[in-house]
């Protein structure tokens, strides 16, 4: 008999820090994730921070205690958590140190996604893999962190999709910064990077697959999509979107229109687009200062799309769901979450969402973050969503 051996176990440590000192805050968040690992040798570094710190001054201090030639990755957040422990926005940093385990790390960096997102998505993929290596296992998943503003991110997916097709599943987040709006960065290595996208391939002898859901409900008919540019949705139906929309999230007689967060976005309300197989990708909705309606992610012209709401025991049963679902298929040893920050605003003080999804996992310590829009490609070349919950477990 031939004997076989058993790949040795993924070992996953985090450590957290809200201290205003940004060296201290990074050397402490990542003495403690080091700590955890009881001196196993991390093939990965993830790092999610408050753009209110200075931010090489942090990175530097992480690196200092992790080692420099430990890969690195990570993005600013809007409010991260770590076992059940939610950090919120503006408020501090987390780290998670990962041993190797059964897979196989490639991490490639590529920017210009204002230029040509389609392009970087291609390139980023091809780097990633073959910085695997050229004897790669059969399986793969692309974890992704991308700048949260740019505007392109389907192009990004689909740029991906052209090179690793519909067998490589894509889980991430976009780039946040505390609500601000104004800049957000990803980290590869000791670079602090903008308009740009950080990828992990992430090689295994078994399929590491990707779950998502997002808990948004339609209301009223279908709409098609009659004028767009860019991002600003002129027409539905015909008919001015400002006008259509704001119809259909009045309640009753009153006029004033339902949780307008700062900055004209709409926590409660969003478009879902519908897709083929009749499920909808969210599509958050905001009003920007000449009062026209735009989406964080360009609608299809003629595409169509229903408005959809949400209510916070909804979201909070679909986290969970997404969570139990994640770590059912077997042996994991962390479980890694990318929520909207629009899923935090509408849930506002029930701040239960990372308890809720370490409650599911179990014994299995969650690591997750706050960002803007969510990455999560399964089965289509799709694969952008706003005010979602995805998961991978490792």
């Amino acid at each position: 008999m031939v004997p076989t051996t058993t790949p040795e176990r993924l070992n996953a440590a985090t450590g957290s820090s809200e201290v205003d000192d940004p060296a201290e805050a990074g050397r402490a968040a990542a003495t403690e994730a080091m700590a955890g690992l009881a001196g196993r040798t991390p093939a990965l570094i993830v790092l999610y921070t408050s753009v209110r710190y200075d931010l090489p001054t942090l990175l530097s201090a992480v690196r200092r205690i992790t080692g420099d030639d430990v890969p690195l990755v990570g993005a600013t957040s809007s409010g991260h958590f770590r076992s059940g422990d939610l950090t919120k926005p503006e408020q501090g940093v987390a780290v998670l140190a990962i041993t190797a385990g059964p897979y196989r790390f490639g991490i490639a960096s590529v920017g210009g996604l204002s230029v040509d997102s389609h392009a970087a998505g291609a390139e980023l993929a091809r780097a990633a893999q073959a910085a695997v290596g050229p004897d790669r296992p059969p399986h793969a998943t692309l974890l992704l962190l991308a700048d949260g503003l740019a505007t392109q991110q389907e192009a990004l997916i689909r740029g991906i999709h052209s090179v690793t097709g519909a067998g490589v599943p894509v889980v991430g987040g976009g780039a946040s910064d505390d609500r601000r709006l104004s800049q957000t960065f990803v980290f590869h290595d000791d670079q602090i990077l903008t308009d740009t996208a950080v990828a992990v391939w992430i090689g295994s002898e078994r399929p590491v697959p990707v779950t998502v859901g997002h808990g948004w409900n339609p209301i009223g008919p279908p709409l098609l999509v009659t004028k767009v540019d860019g991002q600003v949705v002129h027409e539905l139906a015909g008919r001015p979107a400002r006008e259509v929309f704001e119809e259909h999230i009045r309640t009753g007689n009153i006029e004033e229109l339902e949780r307008v967060r700062p900055g004209g976005f709409y926590s409660t309300h969003a478009f879902g687009l519908i897709e083929p197989d009749g499920s909808y990708l969210v599509r958050g909705v905001y009003k920007d200062q000449a009062g026209q309606i735009r989406t964080f992610a360009p609608l299809p012209v003629y595409s169509a799309i229903q408005v959809v709401a949400c209510e916070e025991e909804d979201l909070l049963d679909v986290s969970h769901n997404v969570a139990e679902q994640s770590v059912a298929g077997g042996e994991t040893s962390v479980l890694l979450i990318f929520s909207c920050v629009a899923r935090l605003d509408v849930l506002q003080q029930r701040e239960e969402e990372a308890q809720r999804l370490q409650k599911a996992a179990g014994p299995v310590p969650i690591f997750g973050i706050y960002t803007y829009g969510e990455f999560a490609r399964t089965t289509t070349a799709t694969g952008y969503h706003n005010a979602t919950v995805a998961a991978v477990a490792l």
